[in-house]
C-alpha cells in the first residue's frame, strides 16, 4: 500500500460524518440473516483477492467457524470460555462493512473538500461551547498530560461531532466481521479479542459498546487496542469508560497523544507562503529541516506573522502543488497522524484547534477547478506510474508520499513543475 497507512486505527469514525452510500440494497443473501442483505453485493474497490464478491460470499459461508477458531487466543488473554460464549453468542456477519471498507474519505475526496466538511461554522461553534461546558475537566486534563484542549475537542468534534455521531454499529459483530471477512483479517483479529477483554473486564457494557464500522467506539472514537493502551480512569470510578464519563473521554484521549509524544507548549504547523521557484521535490516527508533552513528557501507564514520557533523541525506538505496552500508540519503533526495516519485527517484536526482558539480561515485559495479523480482514476494513475518504472508500492487508489514522489519524478520527465499534484491533466498524459 502507497500511503502510510497504519492500522486503521480511527480513520473509520469520519466514514460516519462525510461519507454519503448510495449502493442499492439487493435481495436476500443466501445463508445469511436479513440485515446483512444491505451489503451491495459488489467487490470492493481495492481489487484485493479478499474483496472480491466470492470470497466476501466464501468468508461469510464460513463465519462460525472462525469465531470458534478465535476462543483460543481468548483464552490465552485471560478471558474464560463463559465470557467468550457470552460475548459472541448470536454474532453474524455485518457485510454491509464490506461495502464502507475501500472507501475511506481521508482518500478519495480533495483535501479542499475534505477540510469544508470537517472545519464548518457549526462544528467550531459546537467545539466552543464543549470547551467552555467542560472547562474544569479540560484545566486538570492540561495539567496531567500537557495536551493542548483544543487538539482534544478537534478530535471529539471530527470523530463523532462531539458524542452524537460515533456510530451504532455493535463493536463485538463489527470487529468479528473484520476479524473473519475481508482483507484486514489479521489486524482485525487483535481488535476482536481486545473488544472482548474490554467486555469481559467490564469496563464498558456490550449494550453500550458500539461504534464505527471498524469497530472505533466512544466520543474520541477509541479502536480496542488503543483502548487497551491509553485509556484511563480519570473519575476514579474503577473503570475506564470512553462511551459516558467526559472525564475519562478527555484523559484517555490526553493520554493517546501524549504517549504518542506530543509536544507540550507547541503547535501542529503553520500555513506557509511557497515561492513559485521553489524545488518541490524537496515537499516529501522525509525531508525535515528547522523553521530557520526553511526560511532560506524562501519560505514566510501566510499572512506575514513570524514564526515564533525556529529550531523547531518540519517537512513541507504541499497537498495541492504549486496552485494551493504550503503547510509546515511540525512534530505534533505527526503526532495527530499517530491517532489516525491520513494527512488530510490530521490537517483538519490541527485547522480546527486553531479556529476553536479564535484563529482565521487558511488564508491562500484552493484550485477548486481542478476536477477531483476517482478511486477508479487513482488506481489507473498508480498503474500507469508502476508500467512506466516508477515505485509507488502496491496500487490501491490511495494517494501518499510515495505516489507523490512518483508524480514528481514523472512531471520532472515532463519538463513540468514537479509539484506532486496528480490532477486530471496529468492522468490523460500518462494514457497517452
Amino acid at each position: 500500500m502507497d500511503t502510510c497507512m497504519q492500522p486503521i486505527g480511527k480513520i473509520a469514525a469520519i466514514l460516519a460524518l462525510v461519507l454519503v452510500v448510495t449502493s442499492p440494497a439487493l435481495g436476500q443473501i443466501p445463508g445469511l440473516l436479513p440485515n446483512t442483505s444491505q451489503w451491495s453485493g459488489e467487490s470492493g474497490a481495492s481489487g484485493h483477492p479478499l474483496m472480491t464478491s466470492d470470497a466476501i460470499r466464501a468468508s461469510a459461508a464460513n463465519f462460525d467457524q472462525c469465531i470458534a477458531g478465535l476462543w483460543p487466543p481468548a483464552a490465552r488473554r485471560g478471558v474464560t470460555k463463559a465470557a467468550y460464549d457470552a460475548a459472541t453468542a448470536g454474532l453474524t456477519p455485518d457485510l454491509k462493512i464490506m461495502d464502507f471498507m475501500d472507501s475511506q474519505p481521508e482518500f478519495t475526496k480533495s483535501f479542499w473538500d475534505y477540510l469544508d466538511t470537517l472545519v464548518s461554522d457549526a462544528r467550531i461553534a459546537g467545539g466552543r461551547a464543549m470547551l467552555a461546558q467542560h472547562r474544569a475537566t479540560f484545566d486538570a486534563v492540561e495539567r496531567a498530560y500537557g495536551v493542548d484542549r483544543h487538539i482534544i475537542t478537534a478530535i471529539w468534534g471530527v470523530e463523532s461531532n462531539y458524542g452524537t455521531q460515533g456510530g451504532e454499529r455493535p463493536v463485538l459483530r463489527s470487529t468479528a466481521t473484520l476479524a473473519c471477512v475481508g482483507r484486514r483479517q489479521a489486524y482485525f483479529r487483535d481488535e476482536f479479542l481486545t473488544a472482548v477483554e474490554i467486555v469481559a473486564r467490564g469496563d464498558v457494557h456490550p449494550d453500550r459498546l458500539k461504534g464505527s464500522w471498524a469497530g472505533a467506539f466512544g466520543p474520541t472514537q477509541f479502536m480496542p487496542t488503543a483502548f487497551k493502551r491509553y485509556a484511563v480512569d480519570f473519575d476514579g470510578d474503577g473503570r475506564r469508560d470512553v462511551v459516558d464519563s467526559i472525564a475519562d473521554v478527555i484523559a484517555s484521549t490526553a493520554n493517546n497523544l501524549k504517549r504518542d509524544g506530543w509536544n507540550s507548549g507547541q503547535t501542529w504547523g503553520y500555513e506557509v507562503v511557497v515561492p513559485a521557484d521553489f524545488n518541490f521535490m524537496q515537499a516529501d516527508r522525509s525531508h525535515q529541516l528547522t523553521v530557520r533552513e526553511w526560511e532560506r528557501h524562501g519560505l514566510r507564514r501566510a499572512g506575514g506573522a513570524p514564526f515564533p520557533r525556529h529550531d523547531d523541525r518540519g517537512y513541507l506538505l504541499a497537498p495541492a502543488g504549486v496552485q494551493g496552500p504550503g503547510f509546515l508540519m511540525l512534530q505534533n503533526f505527526r503526532v495527530i497522524m499517530k491517532y489516525n495516519p491520513a494527512e488530510a485527517y490530521a490537517l483538519a484536526i490541527g485547522h480546527l484547534a486553531d479556529r476553536l482558539r479564535g484563529g482565521e480561515p487558511f488564508i491562500q485559495p484552493w484550485p477548486r477547478h481542478e476536477r477531483v479523480l476517482s478511486r477508479q482514476e487513482r488506481l489507473e494513475f498508480q498503474q500507469h506510474l508502476a508500467r512506466r518504472g516508477y515505485d509507488i508500492g502496491e496500487p490501491d487508489g490511495q494517494f501518499g508520499g510515495r505516489t507523490r514522489a512518483a508524480v514528481r519524478s514523472f512531471q520532472v520527465s515532463q519538463g513540468q513543475v514537479a509539484d506532486g499534484f496528480a490532477s486530471a491533466a496529468l492522468l490523460d498524459l500518462l494514457r497517452r
